[in-house]
């Protein structure tokens, strides 16, 4: 059976404070790992502040016999982040693993989202990820370990109506994990994601009552663990919800080639069937997979 190795390792847990990050912060905790509980305390739209949410996460660590330390540090401000760190290594000595959990919701309709609300969702959520990314990267790199969850979002891989902001900034985490997963290889950090399915405003009225009680938080934490564990995959979107678990994927067709003389937009509409067909796509692991896969056909078409 496979193994979930956690013990002893120490990890920061943005937006710890409540629901999801709450229940990662507590399933780490258990199988002992040391906990960094962060969480600014604002409201779900992004306003406000305070520690009591991050130190109640805290206390019901310490009650089961965990260790843990609560941190106030704003995501966005990358001071604050690097002073977390910095706590998180004096009392512990090190930090191996991360998890992005932090987020706002600005949810409208792309006709009344205003900038403000594009750019403190991106803020949070993407930038949020880089500066936290960033404060730990070195560490990691110079021990040789490193575990990193971003967290996406069905929002980001498919759409949602009124997240355009939610779901660009979600997209976006997946192309840094596809980045990091490749830089951090050799240092044995392994880089991924996780797509959490719960229940929420938008699904009461679609969804059973029934239904929307299976959609726990605990059911998406137990996904986490395998991502952060030090048998942990690399390069993975894992989605969860309801005690469901899938990998999302990103796929790249064959596509056609064409010569020079037939390189039309006319040409290109009239093949979009050939262009979009299925068969034989391929999950390329970096953006030169693409450019080879081009310019192999694009020689093999001139060499007749």
């Amino acid at each position: 059976m496979s193994t979930v190795t956690l013990k002893d390792r120490v990890a920061i847990v943005t937006g710890a404070g409540g629901g999801l990050g709450r229940t990662h912060a507590l399933a780490l905790a258990a199988r002992g790992v040391k906990v960094v509980v962060n969480d600014l305390g604002g409201a779900v739209d992004g306003q406000g502040a305070g520690s009591d949410m991050a130190r109640s996460v805290v206390a019901e660590i310490k009650a089961a016999g965990g260790q843990a330390i609560a941190n106030g540090a704003n995501v966005t401000k990358a001071d604050e982040v690097a002073a977390m760190t910095e706590a998180a290594i004096s009392a512990w000595g090190q930090i191996d693993i991360l998890v992005n959990n932090a987020g706002i919701l600005r949810d409208k309709s792309f006709s009344k989202m205003s900038l403000d609300d594009i750019r403190l969702v991106l803020d949070v959520h993407l930038m949020g990820s880089f500066i936290c990314t960033k404060a730990v990267w070195e560490h990691m790199k110079e021990r040789g370990f490193g575990r990193i969850v971003m967290t996406t979002s069905s929002s980001g891989n498919y759409g949602n109506f009124g997240q355009a902001n939610y779901g660009a900034a979600k997209a976006g985490l997946v192309g840094l994990m596809n980045t990091l997963c490749i830089e951090g290889a050799k240092y044995d950090i392994k880089v991924n994601c996780l797509s959490p399915t719960a229940a929420t405003r938008m699904t009461e009225g679609l969804i059973p009552q029934q239904a929307l009680e299976l959609l726990t938080v605990e059911s998406v934490s137990a996904a986490l663990l395998p991502l952060v564990c030090d048998e942990a995959p690399n390069r993975l979107i894992l989605c969860a919800g309801a005690g469901g678990y899938a990998a999302t994927k990103i796929y790249e067709t064959q596509g056609i080639a064409l010569a020079p003389a037939e390189q039309t937009p006319e040409n290109i509409l009239a093949k979009l069937d050939e262009i979009t067909n299925p068969e034989n796509q391929e999950e390329f692991t970096s953006g030169a997979s693409q450019t080879m896969k081009f310019v192999t056909n694009a020689s093999q078409l001139m060499s007749g």
